[in-house]
């Protein structure tokens, strides 16, 4: 304590002194009497200062807790002078709390419910939309696209495209690339500006019930019969073809069939018109299907002209349809609308004038005009596959100038145009908006009602069908692991008994095959699932066979050629079943059929015979024969009474007791049925308090099959 009064000079040369000093000895007068012993250090002579600028109260509390030089341990670290000081001022550390061997360290752990991590799923937009149009910016892109501008550059890099700048202007394809490979769809926005717009004929669908006349009204205006020709005498195509007027105007017109099963034909139809021809037959009126072709023209905002066919016929009454139309919401000219209806007869050819008329009159109130300079877009109106030209599609031309040489990109498929003809199948280099014409020359079949993409490379035409191909395919995965994702609350109740049914569809052309398909699937019942393993355009061939083999499939084959007879052999040797047909009605009759006949069925307890007690008898029983039996007399009333069945005993209208039959007799012979109008004797297993009245119930296990239901519209189902 004696350091607190000399100088700071003579501190620092006390304190220095002690640095530098190896060892410390034994202090005499220790309490302790032990030796500390401590390391030489080096400290820098700039820490001096600020150890000594510490107030004489800290130093002396410092030096409080030992005796007069009595050093106990120094070292230069600030951290340690800290912890020191704050231990003289009370501020002392926590203690050391004694360690306690905690119980149950060695039992085993308990058991909890695992629960796993939440992983966040990269976001991606599988349903939105985005617009791209020639000349838009990376910036734009980005924007409607919801990515960074950097992102995209990096896209575009490895698609190897080069971008100099994040305004520097973008083609149609790029852009698209670019917004395929974010994950999100990719609608194609065309400009007319800068090109030749000159007046275009219009597009006109002809729609309607079927069997009303669509395809025999068409072939009066033409002076052909398609009609005849047709399978059953009903429209199962997707027709397009060009109508030269008597007044020299042309009308390109599309066929629709009017079966239930090709509503997806109806829809594409009015896609693509101008103008919908509503066919309705005057002595039918409005039916299921005219309503359907009502509601694809105003889902497409085309205008309509009704068309009231079969006015030659007794029993016609066109002022009945007029109402019905009317009430169905058409605002008839008649009736202070605009909707323009016309009385013909496709069999007498009357009205036909009246109904050019009608429709040059709206499409001249229209004012429908196209480009032809640039690119074409053209849309896919049917597809099929020919043995020796390849995939053929037919396609309606809706502005630019479609010529032979291009590359094009069709849905996921791309080709260079090897061939294009016309409807009546004359060769022409060139097809102009509004026409019909079938191009040949793709890679692959695509769908109908894809669009027609002209490129200008073979390089760009690729890239574009895989980043479509893949794109297809990771939306085809998304909704069929979505589909496969079993909800909670059904978990909980009985899940009935479901068998699968897989089918192999082969058909003639593209269209068709989807509308097969989806008629097919509207069988789905609870009890069988009707799984299409596989689609194609063209006859069965041996690959179809080894693929039902493989899946023990059926192959339904419809509107194609029979196939070879070792075909049919081998088909028959592998117990694969053949369904070829040329009518829709006749197909979805035997599939129906046979869903009926594959199906489990439910078991259900019901009602086979009724007995009514007229007399008890009873029969002593000994060591030997067993305990007393009482034997019920009963007569036969109604239906039979088996022994194997479950009696139920009835009294006063109340179910008294249900057991097993143990015996049946009727004049003391052992039976196993006893019909209406019989008497018998009846022992029922663990019952002996009959009554005369009584009325017993003989209840038998039957399994129930569903049913296949035709509608009048020609709409089908399975009814379990």
């Amino acid at each position: 304590m004696a350091w607190l009064g000399l100088g700071k000079k003579r501190i620092y040369m006390n304190i220095s002194r002690a640095l530098n000093t190896s060892s410390f000895r034994r202090v005499a007068g220790s309490s302790s009497g032990s030796i500390y012993t401590a390391q030489s250090v080096n400290a820098s002579a700039r820490c001096m200062p600020d150890l000594i600028s510490h107030t004489s109260v800290g130093v002396a509390s410092f030096f409080s807790g030992t005796k007069e030089g009595d050093i106990r341990c120094f070292h230069a670290s600030p951290e340690v002078w800290a912890r020191r000081g704050d231990e003289a001022f009370g501020l002392k550390a926590p203690k050391k709390e004694k360690y306690v061997r905690k119980e149950g360290r060695n039992q085993p752990p308990v058991e909890a419910r695992y629960v796993p991590r939440n992983v966040k799923a990269p976001k991606s937009n599988p349903d939105k939309t985005v617009e791209v149009f020639e000349g838009m910016t990376l910036v734009e892109l980005a924007k409607r696209t919801g990515k960074s501008v950097s992102s995209l550059q990096d896209i575009l890099t490895n698609v190897g495209e080069k971008v100099e700048s994040e305004f520097e202007p973008l083609s149609m394809d790029t852009a698209e690339l670019a917004a395929m490979e974010v994950g999100v769809n990719v609608k194609r926005l065309h400009s007319a500006e800068g090109t030749e717009i000159v007046p275009r004929p219009p597009v006109v669908t002809v729609m309607g019930h079927v069997d009303h006349g669509k395809t025999s009204l068409l072939d009066a205006l033409r002076q052909t019969s398609v009609a005849a020709r047709e399978a059953g005498g009903i429209t199962q195509h997707l027709g397009a073809f060009v109508v030269v007027m008597p007044s020299g105007a042309s009308i390109t017109f599309l066929d629709t069939p009017g079966h239930a099963a090709f509503s997806a034909m109806r829809a594409r139809g009015a896609a693509v018109t101008d103008i919908v021809v509503l066919v309705v037959a005057a002595d039918d009126g409005v039916m299921p299907q005219t309503l359907e072709a009502m509601s694809h023209a105003k889902a497409a905002n085309v205008p309509i002209v009704v068309a009231i066919n079969k006015c030659d016929k007794p029993g016609a009454n066109p002022e009945k349809v007029k109402l019905q139309l009317a009430s169905e919401g058409l605002m008839l000219e008649e009736m202070g609308g605009d909707i323009q209806v016309i009385e013909v007869s496709a069999l007498q050819k009357t009205g036909l004038d009246n109904l050019e008329e009608a429709l040059l009159l709206q499409a001249e109130m229209m004012d429908l005009k196209a480009r032809i300079d640039g690119p074409a877009q053209a849309y896919v109106v049917e597809a099929r596959l020919d043995k020796g030209r390849g995939p053929l599609i037919t396609t309606i031309v809706k502005a630019g100038t479609l010529t032979c040489g291009q590359y094009v990109v069709v849905g996921s498929e791309w080709g260079r145009i090897r061939a294009i003809k016309d409807m009546v199948g004359r060769l022409t280099q060139r097809a102009t908006p509004a026409m019909p014409v079938e191009i040949e020359g793709l890679r692959g079949l695509p769908m109908a009602g894809d669009d027609v993409i002209v490129v200008h490379s073979e390089e760009r035409a690729r890239m574009l069908s895989s980043g479509r191909t893949r794109k297809s395919e990771e939306d085809r995965l998304r909704r069929k692991l979505n589909e496969g994702i079993p909800s909670t609350l059904e978990s909980s109740e009985e899940v009935p008994q479901r068998v699968e049914m897989p089918i192999i569809v082969k058909a003639d052309v593209q269209g068709t095959v989807q509308a097969v398909t989806d008629a097919l699937r509207t069988l789905n019942s609870s009890q069988v699932l009707v799984n299409v393993v596989h689609v194609g355009v063209g006859p069965i061939s041996q690959s179809d066979v080894d693929l039902a083999q493989a899946c023990g499939a059926c192959i339904v084959g419809f509107n194609i050629k029979s196939p070879p007879t070792a075909l049919s052999q081998a088909a028959t040797r592998a117990s694969i079943k053949l369904i070829l047909h040329r009518v829709i009605y006749h197909l979805l009759e035997d599939i129906g059929n046979l869903i009926v006949e594959k199906a489990p069925g439910t078991f259900e307890t019901q009602v086979a015979g009724q007995a009514e007690v007229l007399n008890i008898f009873e029969v002593k029983g000994s060591k030997s024969k067993g305990p007393d039996v009482k034997i019920a007399g009963c007569r036969v009333v109604e239906g039979f009474v088996v022994r194997t069945g479950t009696m139920r005993l009835l009294r006063s209208g109340e179910v008294v007791f249900e057991g097993n039959c143990a015996s049946l007799k009727r004049e003391k012979q052992d039976v196993d049925t006893v019909k209406k109008g019989n008497e018998c004797g009846l022992v029922i297993s663990d019952w002996y308090d009959f009554q005369i009245g009584d009325v017993i119930q003989c209840l038998e296990q039957v399994v129930r099959k569903p049913k296949f239901i035709k509608s009048e519209s020609g709409a089908v189902r399975i009814e379990c």
